[in-house]
């Protein structure tokens, strides 16, 4: 991966030595920060391609970190995913609701933080969604321009929201989507919904396409990913 760019921001030099070793060796160009102001003073300066953010940390937390850091336009195009040693469903939560892309909890193996970033790399440099009008999943295609879906060729009528969040699932395989994010990008400020209409509509996109796609990660939200049966 050489000529991509990492920022990792930790408040233990420890675990800064660590991930910067491993990463380096990977061909990685990688940066450390240790604590939350320098941390978005430095993504601002460098501009990673990624950024590794440690959700609890002194004085200005992970969570705060990520929020000023997807205010800065300059860094949209920036994946963040946070480390974490705390696996509570409240943080995960926290951290894709306020633009996270992928969570991390520590203690890591190498080869698997090796796995995932790369993972996310991948994500990242997929055509981006303005200029890809055809998705595809598996035997699942999905048409933007003609807001059309087919599964195995066949035609799957679905109604506009429910278009919606399978567009929105499909633009990001693999990357976990809130229930809150959901409802920002597909209802937008239309009306106030509840969980359960969202759960509703993702039950009746499952009906039409398959258990095989869209996967539920139980208090945090949903993910799509195809599994052959």
């Amino acid at each position: 991966m050489k000529g991509t760019k990492l920022l990792v921001i930790d408040d233990e030099q420890d675990v800064l030595d660590f991930i910067m070793y491993n990463l380096s060796k990977e061909g990685y160009e990688v940066q450390t920060a240790t604590n939350g102001e320098e941390g978005v003073a430095k993504a601002k300066e460098f501009d990673p391609d990624l950024i590794l953010l440690d959700v609890m940390m002194p004085d200005l937390d992970g969570i705060e970190v990520c929020r000023q850091l997807r205010e800065d336009a300059s860094l949209n195009h920036t994946l963040i995913a946070f480390l974490t040693a705390r696996g509570e469903d409240y943080t995960q939560i926290a951290a894709l609701d306020h633009g996270g892309d992928d969570f991390i909890v520590k203690p890591i193996k190498p080869s698997v933080l090796k796995s995932r970033i790369k993972a996310l790399l991948r994500r990242q440099n997929r055509v981006s969604d303005e200029e890809t009008t055809i998705l595809t999943l598996g035997d699942l295609r999905l048409d933007r321009e003609k807001f059309k879906v087919k599964l195995k060729g066949k035609k799957i009528d679905l109604a506009k929201k429910e278009f919606l969040i399978l567009e929105l699932l499909m633009s990001s395989p693999g990357k976990v989507f809130s229930r809150q994010e959901i409802f920002r990008k597909v209802w937008s400020s239309e009306i106030i919904v509840g969980e359960r209409t969202i759960d509703v509509h993702v039950r009746r996109i499952r009906e039409k396409i398959g258990n095989n796609y869209i996967k539920t990660l139980k208090g945090i939200g949903y993910k799509i990913e195809y599994e052959a049966v």
